[in-house]
């Protein structure tokens, strides 16, 4: 008699919420009569327990702690947000003077260049000879390098004009330069 007695049980209270599911109805009305202690009612007729107590005593020490913790969370919150703020405003500055020092290291490049190209303008206007005794008294690294950038027929006069030992030296600088940047 119990087997046949739980599935009828079953449609009788199934049914009825499935009716109202499909209504859309809300179905919180038919749980909120579900009976909730409110604090100062925890303890009505338990008075003489101390079990009960001593544990409601606990778990309110507990609600407190984890309130308490809570706001700890949240002020720990806001200080990251705080952090995180203005670690972006900071990134930004950073990135502006990143964009600041490539302009002025661009420009300052762009000077260089254009005083290397009036040096080598002129060693292309010299006269050999002229040319061959100034780049003899310079460092073999710098002579060479203004010797790549002349006229191919001026730089070939020049190196005529230089003694042979300060030409084989200024010629390996200048093979060293090539194959060091190709």
């Amino acid at each position: 008699m119990a087997r046949p007695l739980l599935p009828a049980l079953t449609l009788l209270f199934a049914l009825p919420a499935g009716a109202m599911l499909w209504q859309g109805a809300d179905l919180s009305r038919l749980f909120s009569t579900v009976a909730v202690a409110a604090p100062a009612d925890l303890l009505d007729g338990c008075g003489d327990v101390p079990e009960a107590v001593a544990l409601a005593e606990e778990l309110r020490d507990r609600a407190l702690r984890i309130e308490r913790y809570m706001a700890s969370l949240d002020a720990k919150k806001a200080e990251i947000a705080e952090a995180e703020a203005s670690l972006r405003d900071h990134l930004g500055d950073l990135r502006a003077q990143k964009g600041r020092t490539n302009a002025d290291r661009d420009g300052a490049t762009q000077a260089v260049r254009t005083d290397i190209d009036r040096l080598i303008a002129l060693y292309d206007q010299m006269k050999p000879a002229e040319a061959a005794a100034i780049l003899t008294n310079l460092p073999a690294d710098f002579a060479a390098e203004i010797l790549m950038r002349v006229q191919p027929e001026a730089g070939a006069r020049i190196i005529a004009a230089v003694d042979p030992r300060q030409a084989a030296l200024l010629t390996a600088q200048m093979g060293a330069r090539s194959v060091r940047t190709p």
